[in-house]
């Protein structure tokens, strides 16, 4: 053999061994995700906000619900919201008629962020919401908290929530 020959067979070996090829295909059957645990976290977001909004609007009074813990609290304990946040709805439900007062004046509003946000008013006004947002800041870390989601996602159903 001559050297030209065996210089362009080795050139020929080295360009096509030395190449690996890559082959990409999809998967023949379809991607399946389960969000079955994403619904069953925003039912129970649900459930506690609808519990909290029980508790505010007068449908669940401490006298009640002393009773009641009484006898389920050992057994279940650990899914309730926690006392700060039990508070937090018995302070809601303690300034609430004041809050729909300047809500219907225009003072107040509920903003999308589900806080209540001030529109002018008075030093009363601005201190009534700080004290609400302060305990509705509790309540939603709580609920985030209990139910393994984030605090901006339980705003959200708690506006959902507040705007109906």
């Amino acid at each position: 053999m001559s050297r030209k020959t065996l210089w362009t067979l080795a050139g020929v070996l080295i360009l096509t061994g030395g190449c690996a090829s890559v082959q990409v295909q999809a998967p023949k059957d379809p991607i399946k995700m389960d969000i079955s645990m994403r619904l069953d976290v925003y039912q129970h977001v649900v459930k506690d906000i609808d519990d909290i909004e029980s508790i505010v609007s007068g449908g669940a009074g401490k006298s009640v619900a002393w009773l009641s813990e009484l006898v389920v609290t050992t057994a279940y304990a650990e899914d309730g919201l926690p006392q700060a946040a039990m508070d937090a709805a018995y302070r809601r439900r303690d300034r609430k008629a004041q809050l729909d007062a300047y809500l219907s004046q225009g003072a107040l509003s509920e903003g999308s962020d589900a806080y209540v946000a001030v529109r002018g008013g008075d030093a009363a006004a601005r201190s009534l919401a700080e004290a609400e947002n302060a305990d509705r800041r509790v309540i939603y870390e709580a609920i985030a908290a209990k139910n393994g989601s984030s605090v901006a996602d339980v705003q959200r159903v708690y506006a959902e929530r507040l705007q109906r």
